[in-house]
This record gives C-alpha cells, structure tokens and sequence, in this order.
C-alpha cells in the first residue's frame, strides 16, 4: 500500500499567532496611559473632522490598504466552479450572521447580562456587536485557508464577492438593525465611513495592486513588507481606544467577558451552519473548510472604525468591537481545528452518497 504525502499546512506568523496576547497588552498599556496621559488623549480625540477622527482614520487605512491589495476581482469569473459553496456563504454572511448577532446582542444586552452592564451603555453595546458582525472579514481568512488546505481560487473568489456586495450593503444591513433595536445612527456619518474606510481604501488598494502586479514578485513582496504595519496599525489604534475606555473598564472589568459571550456564539453557530450546509450540498471538504471559516469571521477593523466614527471612542460600541479583536484569532484557531479534525467525517457523507 503506497501513502501519499500530505502538503504541511502552513503556520501562522509569530505575530498574528500571538495577536491576542498583543492585543491584551495593548489594553493594559492603552489603560495606563489613559490614567497617566489623559490631557493627550483627549488631544487626539478632538482631532476631527465631521465625527471623523484624524488619528484613526490614518491608522485604519494603514490596516485595511494592505489587506484589500489581496483581493483580486478578476476572480469572479470563477463563481459557477463552486456554486453551492459560494451560495452558501453569501447566505451566512448576509442572510444571518448580521441578524443572528443583533438577536444574541438583543437576548444578552438587554436580558440575561443586563444587571451586570452599565444603563447607559446597553444599546452601545449592542450596536457595537452588530457593526462587527455586519461584514466579513477579508485579511484573515486566507491564512485560515491556508490552514485547512482550503481551495485558494475559493477563498479569493468568495473574498472578492463579499468585498464588492460589502460596497453597497454595509450601510443598509447596519442602518436596518439599529434602527430595529431603536438605537439613532447618524446616516451621514454612516455613508461617510462606508466611502472613507471601504470605497476609497479598496479603490487606492486595487491601483496599487494593478500597478505592482506589472513586475514579477513585487505584489508579493510589498504585501510582505506591509503586514507588519498593517497589525501595528491595529494595536495602536487600541492602544488610543483603551486610554479612553481606561476608566469605564477598570469600573466595569467583567464587561469584556461578557460581551465575549454572543460573539463566541455567534462565531460558532456560523460556522457549523455554513459547513454543515456544505456537506448537506455534497461540497468539496476543500471548499467547506475556507466557507465556515469566512461565514464566522468578522472584518474587526472595518467595525471598530465605523463604532468610532458612529459613537466615538468612549462608547460602548467601541468596546463591543475591541472585544471581537481580542478573542478572534482564538476562536478561528478552534473552528480550524475542528474542521481539520472533522474531515473523515464530513467526506464520509459524499461517499455514502456515491455508493447509493
């Protein structure tokens, strides 16, 4: 009997394996300087313009630029190869991961944790989880991909999807469930940070990407060189987010535990959904993997600078997103785990089927 090798699944960074640790002492370090710097955090903050904050915004693009050069929309001639699975995804991202965390946050929020939550912080909160289950992630998942042996031309083209129905429904979805959960968005400011932290970033992304790609390896290259700053951007945005979030945390330290609740819920309940309605449509272990994991995973920096730009740094809604950072990497490393571990299982369905 002769074995075929199996192809190494690729590791994770040393900094991204660790970004939840950077991320907990960003907190630390954001609350300390808040207590001993607060006339220059309250600098940073009132550097705005219409409720856009300079600092951050400047951070932001240095976060979402790099990771939108990798979508490549000249993928999606590719939909008809997977068909299922791409359907299968939309309908998670966008039919019920935005609207199953507005539910969580609703029965959470609002009644089993509400003795433990500020007042006047709830619909914050709430608004915070839906900002960040309202689109999906578009950096993360391809090294997830990559970790499940995932079909990269999937990955890219499912990327490439959500970032273009991304462009027009942002707004709607997120503008839908608070105006649901009776919470006032600003839809001015709204629309502007659709056209500040998706339209402009993915129109300068795809100029680069076009421009580099017209030498052999320096798209490659400059990703490379990008994705430090693209994380450090990250943590430093959290640095400033915590030194204004400083006081209410160390009042309410339970907070962030949780606010982790819904969101692990939610994380999980995607992601089982999406990879059980693959293997129900006989899809490809290849192509349910990089579907769970996309239909679980949260485009974190979009919400946090959208909570930002909608309810200011102090808000719960900040918080809720900062939340989703902090306990992300975590928790896609157990949905990759349990898909990798579940293999024979959900191949087991397609050849029961084929033996029929």
């Amino acid at each position: 009997m002769s074995a075929v090798a199996e192809a190494p699944r690729p590791a994770l960074g040393g900094f991204e394996r660790w970004l939840s640790l950077w991320v907990a002492l960003c907190i630390v370090a954001g609350i300390a300087l808040g207590r001993i710097a607060p006339e220059l955090f309250h600098a940073l903050g009132s550097l705005e313009i219409a409720r856009i904050n300079l600092p951050v915004g400047l951070l932001i693009w240095l976060m979402i630029v790099p990771m939108l050069m990798r979508v490549d929309f000249g993928s999606l001639g590719q939909v008809r190869r997977h068909w299922r699975g791409f359907g299968i995804t939309l309908f998670v991202n966008w039919a019920v991961k935005p609207f199953s965390m507005a539910l969580l946050g609703w029965i959470f929020v609002r009644h089993v944790f509400v003795q433990w939550l500020p007042p006047g912080q709830q619909d914050s909160y709430i608004a915070g989880l839906i900002l960040l289950a309202a689109a999906p992630c578009t950096a993360m998942v391809f090294v997830w991909s990559q970790l499940v042996r995932g079909e990269a031309n999937f990955t890219l083209t499912q990327v490439a999807l959500n970032d273009t129905i991304m462009v027009f429904a942002f707004a709607p979805i997120v503008a839908l469930l608070l105006g649901v959960a009776a919470i006032a968005v600003p839809w001015t400011t709204l629309l502007l940070s659709v056209v500040l932290y998706i339209l402009l970033p993915l129109a300068v992304a795809q100029v680069m990407r076009a421009q580099l790609r017209r030498r052999a390896g320096a798209l490659e290259a400059m990703l490379a060189r990008l994705q430090p700053s693209s994380l450090l951007a990250l943590l430093a945005t959290l640095v400033l987010l915590f030194g204004f979030q400083g006081e209410a945390i160390l009042r309410q330290p339970l907070v962030i535990a949780l606010l982790a609740v819904p969101i692990t819920i939610q994380v999980v309940f995607n992601a089982a959904l999406a990879y059980g309605l693959n293997r129900l449509g006989g899809e490809a272990h290849c192509v349910a993997g990089p579907s769970a994991l996309i239909g679980a995973s949260n485009f974190f920096e979009l919400a946090v600078a959208a909570a930002i730009a909608l309810f200011g740094f102090e808000s719960g809604a900040a918080l809720a997103t900062v939340v989703g950072v902090l306990i992300e990497v975590p928790l896609m490393l157990a949905v990759v785990g349990v898909v990798n571990r579940s293999q024979g299982w959900y191949e087991a369905a397609g050849l029961a089927q084929r033996g029929r």
